[in-house]
C-alpha cells in the first residue's frame, strides 16, 4: 500500500475507534458532568491530587477540557485547580499531538490539501504565538488544533508554551465556574463568566487582525 494511504488509514481507525468511544459514552450516559468527576475524585483520596493531571490526560481523548477542569475547580479549588488544569490541558494537547504525528509518520505536512496546507507555514511562521491566539479564539476546538498541528513541523515546545499561556485565561475561568456551581451569583463565578466573555471578544479581534495580516503578507 502507498505509505501516504496507509497514514491516512491508519488516522481514519483512530479516529472511528475514539468517535465510537465517545458514541458509547454518549449512548449509555457514561460522560460525567463536573460534579460526578469531582466525585470520583473525591473518592481517590490523598491520591487525587498526584492522579488529577495524569487521568486529564487519558480523559481528554474523550471528555472535553471544560467539564475536566470544572471538576478540578470543584475538587481543588480554583486557584489550585487552575494550576493542575492548565499543565493537564498542556500535556494532553502534546499527547494528542503526538497522536498524529505518529500515525503520519513523516507524510504529515503532505498530508494537508489545499488551503489547509497554509496552516503548516503559518505555524512554522508563527510558532507558540500561532497556538497561543488558537486558544483565545472562541469556538475554536483544542482538538481539532492539538490533532491538526501534528501534520504541521510545530515543535513540541511550542506548541507546550503556547498551550499553556494562551489557555491559562479560560482554564481559569472554567476551575472558578466549577468551584462556584453551587452559587453561580459569587463573586469567583461572576468573574469567570466576565474573562470568558472578554476572551470570546479578543479571540474575534485577533481572527480579523490574523486574516488582514495574512492577506496583507500575501498580496505583497
Amino acid at each position: 500500500m502507498d505509505p501516504r494511504r496507509a497514514a491516512l488509514l491508519r488516522m481514519a481507525v483512530y479516529a472511528a475507534l475514539v468517535g465510537a468511544v465517545f458514541l458509547a459514552a454518549v449512548i449509555t450516559g457514561s460522560l460525567p458532568s463536573p460534579e460526578e468527576a469531582r466525585d470520583f475524585g473525591e473518592s481517590l483520596g490523598a491520591f487525587a491530587l498526584f492522579l488529577y493531571v495524569p487521568l486529564f490526560v487519558l480523559a481528554n481523548f474523550v471528555i472535553t477540557w471544560p467539564i475536566l477542569t470544572g471538576a478540578g475547580g470543584l475538587l481543588f479549588g480554583t486557584a489550585p485547580g487552575t494550576v493542575l488544569a492548565v499543565i493537564g490541558v498542556t500535556l494532553a494537547s502534546l499527547a494528542q499531538m503526538a497522536v498524529t504525528r505518529y500515525l503520519a509518520g513523516e507524510h504529515g505536512p503532505g498530508l494537508l490539501a489545499g488551503r489547509v496546507r497554509g496552516l503548516d507555514a503559518f505555524l512554522e511562521r508563527h510558532g507558540a504565538v500561532a497556538v497561543m491566539e488558537s486558544r483565545i479564539v472562541p469556538l475554536l476546538p483544542y482538538g481539532l488544533v492539538n490533532y491538526s498541528a501534528g501534520l504541521t513541523r510545530l515543535r513540541f515546545r511550542e506548541m507546550a508554551v503556547g498551550t499553556a499561556v494562551g489557555a491559562a485565561p479560560k482554564v481559569f475561568a472554567y476551575a472558578a465556574l466549577g468551584g462556584s456551581l453551587t452559587n453561580l451569583a459569587s463573586p469567583a463565578a461572576i468573574v469567570a463568566v466576565a474573562v470568558l466573555a472578554v476572551l470570546a471578544l479578543a479571540g474575534g479581534l485577533i481572527v480579523r487582525r490574523q486574516i488582514i495580516a495574512e492577506r496583507g503578507a500575501a498580496s505583497a
